[in-house]
């Protein structure tokens, strides 16, 4: 069996706090007491006090950030297939990473704007009392209301087998310790104690094949928006003819500028790990657009390759 890309088990890091002000552009008249030097309207500020650059109880006392970790989410985007799911790596707190991730699909909180979920906001529990780990592979949902045991108006059959995909894919590659091989346990899912349906479908949703609900290219890294020079590693998943994905850089009128290819490690029965070097040297300082593509020998007669595009930004 394969081994996926995504890693399952990351060492924490540790949020920063950034502090953002403004200023007051209106011009002031020597009348104006805003314009007297605070010298003269407050006490002075001993040059020598610390400024704190952690959070502070209300005794003074530090508190350093939360510990995050790594993980990956699943996100809907379109594809020449209709639409697929693709795997997103993100940053959550580390004490409830399932909580965090679940939140995340709920909210829509995408960092590529390529990718969109159709989990329905506010249907699952997330709150300080959520008991959905599971270490076996086996999760357990609690609805927020009665309303939710039924596909809602105006959400086709097809989003409501996305939705659960997204979860059961995103809950599943965060199980157990290690890199897990497959995809193995479901999802149940709870209303007042008891097992309920969700969204109409009842009963434990275990994750369906890769190649019937997952696009056929996937980049991991570098991501969304990520700073490059020099060179940097491409990684991530795909199922591509003879396991040749191709890719490309193209500058912002769209033209290609530099293009390549990765080997993975398999293609025909799932997704398998790619990894290529892109040497961005020659390039001007800029935004950029990392392209990994499926290999098309049809010439377009399945609707074209599936891609999967990352901003960059070249320093």
């Amino acid at each position: 069996m394969k081994r996926h890309a995504f890693p399952l088990v990351i060492t924490a890091t540790l949020a920063s706090l950034v502090l953002a002000g403004c200023g007051d552009d209106e011009p002031t008249s020597a009348d104006d007491p805003a314009s007297t030097p605070a010298s003269e309207t407050s006490d002075p500020v001993d040059p020598t006090t610390p400024v704190s650059e952690e959070p502070t109880t209300d005794d003074g006392t530090s508190v350093a950030p939360p510990a995050t970790t790594a993980v990956p989410l699943f996100f809907v985007a379109d594809t020449p297939q209709g639409p697929r799911l693709f795997a997103e790596q993100r940053e959550v707190e580390a004490d409830n990473p399932i909580a965090e991730s679940i939140a995340l699909l709920l909210g829509g909180d995408v960092a590529d704007a390529d990718y969109r979920t159709v989990v329905p906001a506010g249907s699952l529990e997330t709150d300080a009392g959520f008991d959905g780990i599971g270490d076996d592979g086996f999760y357990s949902l609690t609805l927020t209301g009665e309303q939710w045991t039924t596909r809602p108006d105006g959400m086709s059959k097809a989003d409501v087998d996305l939705a659960l995909q997204q979860i059961v894919y995103t809950l599943l590659s965060q199980a157990g310790e290690g890199e897990e091989e497959g995809m193995n346990g479901g999802v149940d899912f709870y209303l007042d104690g008891d097992k309920s349906s969700y969204l109409g479908v009842s009963g434990t949703v275990e994750a369906a094949p890769e190649l019937d609900v997952r696009g056929f290219v996937n980049v991991l890294s570098p991501q969304e928006d990520a700073t490059v020079s020099g060179s940097f590693t491409a990684k991530g998943e795909a199922s591509s003819f003879e396991a040749t994905v191709p890719w490309q850089v193209l500058d912002d009128t769209g033209a290609m500028v530099l293009e390549g290819f990765a080997t993975a490690e398999g293609w025909i029965d799932g997704l398998y790990p790619w990894q290529t070097d892109v040497d961005v040297s020659s390039l001007a300082p800029g935004e950029y657009t990392f392209v990994a593509m499926t290999d098309d020998p049809s010439g377009g007669e399945g609707g074209g390759p599936t891609e999967d595009t990352k901003t960059i930004i070249v320093e």
